[in-house]
């Protein structure tokens, strides 16, 4: 399989097994997508289609596929979302976890059930040595404390069994002070910043509970964190809405204030949300898209403008294994999410919907059925995706969304299987032009 495709003027093909990425003039790719030939010399449509054989016998296009041998992925745990905090000091206007509280009680997760995650973790953890838990809420730095007693119990568990932690937290930055900063930037391997961009963009969704924005409240704390950061992993995390489908200029804007580690996400909401996207938009964050890839480019040869953009980080390479490409996140069986009471769930997004809960901490005892169900899920489970050319990097896409949307995980959500499509084509467009 295929994908020829163009970035403006410049033309590429995408060889689906075997990765590889050629560009290519407009020639070859009018032949390729069987456009009509008539004005091109007749001579010349004759070397380029035997170019075309040349690359096919090496095996650089439209190579087989592999016969892959899909296991059902292991039920041991690697990872666990950690909800300290089912409350949040602010009311964004497209949180997905109801101000934080999972549309149930207001609660913080207590020191003794943050222990008997930490135990839970490391006694279904098998053979694997390393662990990684993400602090997540709400708000984790709502209960500071604990999150910190955690990680100090974690260690010493880990310690005295031969494994290693690796530490995550989510921050809206509200409570992020001179403590909180410097305590994550010792303690923590990564840190998400959340920031949705422009001062009039953040402000527009991101309100404290009594209706003002918070960019001015959070801004300065997020500069000091990475002023104090250096070359360790963070990111700033924007989401953007139908109301900022302008988001390639929040962007640059996080660039601009000195963040060099960013991610914007489109919201994920019904489509009867004032914020929802909609198939309408898709032009209009196709062209975000593209303009954000240019500007990304020419920034990139400045030291002082460089960044990564995490949709935009593409391993043609190197990168995960096929295995790996094939099963995604592993929800629901090497990765969970605990809830401040000890429920467990198959990931962040499914906390709180009772049908998904798996079991508790405190008992141990988990639904391996439901988890089954989850393990089994792959590429080949997922009919639409069989033909998709970007299959291998999306692995079939969020179980989440396709649950939460469809009903099903093995329905993918569509309007993130095209955002995602547009997107590779210029992480393609943006490692051509970064590697000749």
């Amino acid at each position: 399989m295929i994908h020829a495709f163009n970035f403006k003027d410049d033309y590429f093909v995408y060889d689906v097994e075997s990765g590889s990425l050629h560009e290519i003039d407009k020639l070859i790719f009018d032949i390729l997508k069987n456009n009509d030939l008539a004005n091109y010399d007749k001579k010349e449509v004759e070397e380029a289609k035997a170019e075309i054989e040349t690359l096919k016998a090496n095996g650089l296009l439209d190579a087989p596929a592999p016969e892959y041998k899909m296991d059902e992925k292991r039920l041991d745990v690697k990872a666990l979302c950690l909800h300290v905090c089912h409350d949040c000091n602010l009311r964004c206007g497209y949180c997905f976890a109801k101000e934080g509280t999972y549309s149930g009680a207001r609660e913080m997760m207590s020191l003794e059930t943050a222990k008997k995650a930490m135990d839970f973790l490391i006694d279904n953890s098998a053979d694997r040595k390393i662990l990684e838990v993400d602090f997540f809420g709400g708000e984790p730095l709502m209960n500071f404390d604990v999150l910190k007693k955690t990680v100090e119990y974690a260690k010493q568990r880990a310690k005295e069994k031969g494994k290693f932690f690796k530490f995550t937290t989510t921050t809206n930055g509200v409570l992020l002070n001179k403590e909180a900063s410097e305590y994550l930037n010792d303690e923590m391997d990564n840190v998400v910043l959340s920031l949705d961009g422009r001062k009039e963009v953040n402000d527009s969704v991101r309100k404290t509970p009594n209706g003002k924005g918070s960019f001015d409240l959070i801004i300065d704390n997020f500069k000091y964190f990475r002023s104090i950061r250096g070359d360790k992993s963070y990111f700033v995390r924007g989401t953007f809405t139908s109301k900022n489908l302008d988001f390639s200029k929040d962007v640059l804007f996080m660039n601009d204030l000195g963040f060099d580690q960013i991610s914007i996400e489109p919201v994920v909401l019904s489509d009867d949300h004032p914020l929802a996207i909609h198939e309408k938009d898709m032009p209009k964050i196709f062209e975000e898209y593209e303009n954000l890839a240019e500007e990304y480019v020419k920034r990139r040869k400045d030291p002082e403008k460089w960044f990564s953009f995490f949709h935009f980080v593409l391993h043609l390479n190197d990168g995960p294994c096929y295995k790996k490409r094939l099963v995604g996140c592993g929800a629901g069986s090497e990765y969970l999410a605990v809830a401040p009471n000890g429920d467990v769930y198959p990931c962040h997004q499914f906390v709180g919907q009772t049908k998904f809960k798996l079991g508790n901490v405190f008992d141990g005892k988990l639904n391996d059925e439901l988890r089954h169900t989850f393990a089994k899920t792959s590429l080949f489970t997922k009919d639409e995706c069989q033909n998709c050319w970007a299959k291998y990097h999306c692995s079939g896409g969020c179980n989440a969304n396709s649950v939460n949307f469809n009903g099903d995980m093995n329905k993918p959500y569509k309007p993130a299987c095209e955002m995602m499509k547009k997107r590779l084509e210029c992480s393609m467009y943006v490692f051509a032009k970064e590697n000749n």
